[in-house]
């Protein structure tokens, strides 16, 4: 059986009393340890020490009604009670040092005497778990009986929410509600995204701690960020605007003037003053897309920005100020870059707290269908015309769309301006496979000319490093290429080896396939393993 020790602050006004009369008045401290089927084995008293004679009477009077209870009491003297934050401190301060121990002990925490900030910050810490326990709230007796004691009723709050179904469906529903909003209301079926979108909801609601969004070019960084803006500014952590700037178009003094401001004179051109983006974000969150793009200089500026909220402008000799969220993007590698020392270790490790990896839209094909349908009500709002399918072009795009010919280079920019061509050319407002085919030819065409203008495929550069892959001849690019794309369409080496060797194996010029295919990838120190993870 475990024993119960209640938490209480002495009430210096509830608890008082000096004559015989006290028996008649309710006391908080006393009627705890009176309450019927509620049997406290120790009670830890907060007093501070002026009120030490009141604590006496009040241990003396819990002997009287409980000489089992044991009684000890605390000294914590507060200079204000109604400080909120030297009532927290102290408080939680008094928690860290107890000697908990959940096994043996069940706590009660009683937040029927002291301040209302007093109770407030028994709830902070109890909700928190720095408190192992459940807070007790004490009521004094109505129509007592002449001959009853003064104990009132009590009633014991557990706050493990999970405990009660109805409040934990209705914060199951707000989560999901915060993640479809972060989707823009797209129900996604791709259960890895799902996953990182639940993750990054948690993250920007609990924390203020810069977000790192990766992936490619048009993979949704851009609007994710804004999605992210706009969930904490509903749930009022922010209150500031959102500021986006693409660090790839600063360049050199423009660099330092736009992202922190100048004073008047502070080179040729600088006829006033300029506050600068980071002071335009204050109190909201400022967005650097293509961080990696940024000169060191910068990102030595950015650094102390973020670390301690203080910067330079251009030219001034004081320092300016900002609180805002920071969250950046890039299509880059930046460890990598970090190993090059195109990219400053400490802004990198800063940044890598939270990181999320955006996939390329062919990663998600389960996910084109439902960013179509996206796509087509974003066209109905911009244009005021709805446009759809007939079934039979529905299902030759979408057998197109998530097909291994369609490469979706500029993944969503790709998918959004092909379903504004197919809505713009449809008759009558509907898209039919006519129009399906005259987009598929499109799309084709777009592609090859992209990779035919001495652009890498898009593969090779995600399994071998941008540099590794610009240093290919174009004829051994494209023999990996067409090789890379075969593995990842096969579950195991002997299938890719099959596929690629099919002709081969008919002439009997080959019986092992799966050692053909390893010896080609050690050519480029690549294993078939490698390939399917980085798929």
């Amino acid at each position: 059986m475990k024993r119960r020790v209640a938490i209480s602050i002495l009430g210096t006004t509830l608890d008082a009393g000096k004559w015989e009369n006290r028996w008649s008045r309710w006391r908080p401290n006393v009627a705890l340890c009176q309450q019927p089927g509620l049997f406290i084995d120790r009670l830890e008293l907060i007093l501070d020490n002026h009120s030490q004679a009141l604590c006496h009477r009040i241990v003396a009077d819990i002997e009287t009604v409980a000489p089992a209870t044991e009684v000890r009491s605390n000294i914590i003297n507060f200079k204000d009670p109604w400080d909120f934050s030297e009532v927290y401190t102290n408080l939680r301060d008094f928690a860290r040092n107890y000697s908990f121990d959940p096994e043996t002990e069940d706590y009660l925490v009683n937040i029927t005497t002291g301040t209302h900030v007093a109770q407030i910050c028994w709830f902070l810490l109890t909700e928190a778990r720095i408190i192992p326990g459940q807070l007790l709230q004490l009521s004094p007796p109505r129509d007592r009986e002449p001959e009853q004691d003064f104990a009132g009723t009590h009633r014991i709050i557990d706050l493990d929410l999970s405990r009660y179904d109805e409040i934990a469906k209705r914060f199951a529903s707000e989560r999901e509600d915060a993640a479809s909003f972060l989707k823009s209301g797209i129900s996604t079926r791709n259960a890895a995204f799902n996953r990182m979108i639940d993750q990054i909801e948690r993250v920007v609601i609990r924390s203020a701690a810069p977000v790192l969004l990766t992936g490619p070019t048009g993979a949704g960084k851009s609007q994710l960020a804004r999605r992210i803006y706009e969930l904490k500014k509903s749930q009022r952590k922010v209150s500031g605007p959102f500021i986006e700037v693409n660090c790839a178009t600063l360049r050199g003094d423009q660099a330092m003037s736009t992202l922190f401001g100048h004073v008047k004179g502070a080179f040729t051109g600088a006829a006033g003053e300029r506050a600068g983006l980071l002071k335009s974000a204050d109190k909201g969150v400022l967005f650097l897309d293509e961080i990696g793009e940024l000169g060191l200089d910068e990102q030595a500026m950015c650094l102390r920005a973020i670390e301690e909220k203080k910067f330079l402008p251009v030219g001034a000799d004081r320092e300016a100020s900002a609180e805002f969220q920071l969250i950046a993007g890039t299509n880059r590698d930046l460890g990598e870059d970090v190993r090059k020392g195109r990219f400053r270790e400490d802004l990198y490790a800063r940044l890598n707290l939270w990181t999320f990896q955006l996939p390329a839209l062919r990663e998600r094909k389960e996910d084109i269908e439902p960013n179509l349908d996206f796509e087509l009500r974003r066209y109905l709002e911009r244009e005021g015309e709805n446009v759809t399918f007939n079934k039979e072009a529905r299902d030759r795009y979408l057998t197109f769309a998530t097909g291994p010919q369609a490469v979706w280079s500029a993944n969503f920019r790709d998918l959004s301006a092909s379903v504004t061509r197919m809505a713009t050319l449809a008759p009558h407002g509907r898209i039919t496979t006519d129009v399906v085919d005259d987009e598929v030819r499109r799309l084709n065409a777009f592609w090859r000319s992209s990779s035919d203008d001495g652009k890498v495929d898009l593969i090779i550069e995600e399994v071998l490093g941008a540099e590794t892959a610009a240093r290919l001849d174009r004829f051994d690019a494209a023999q990996l290429a067409t090789v890379l794309h075969t593995c990842r369409q096969h579950a195991t080496a002997s299938a890719a080896g099959r596929a690629l060797f099919a002709m081969s194996r008919l002439e009997k010029k080959s019986s092992n396939d799966t050692d053909r295919l390893s010896k080609y990838l050690a050519r480029f120190s690549l294993r078939f393993e490698d390939i399917r993870k980085a798929g």
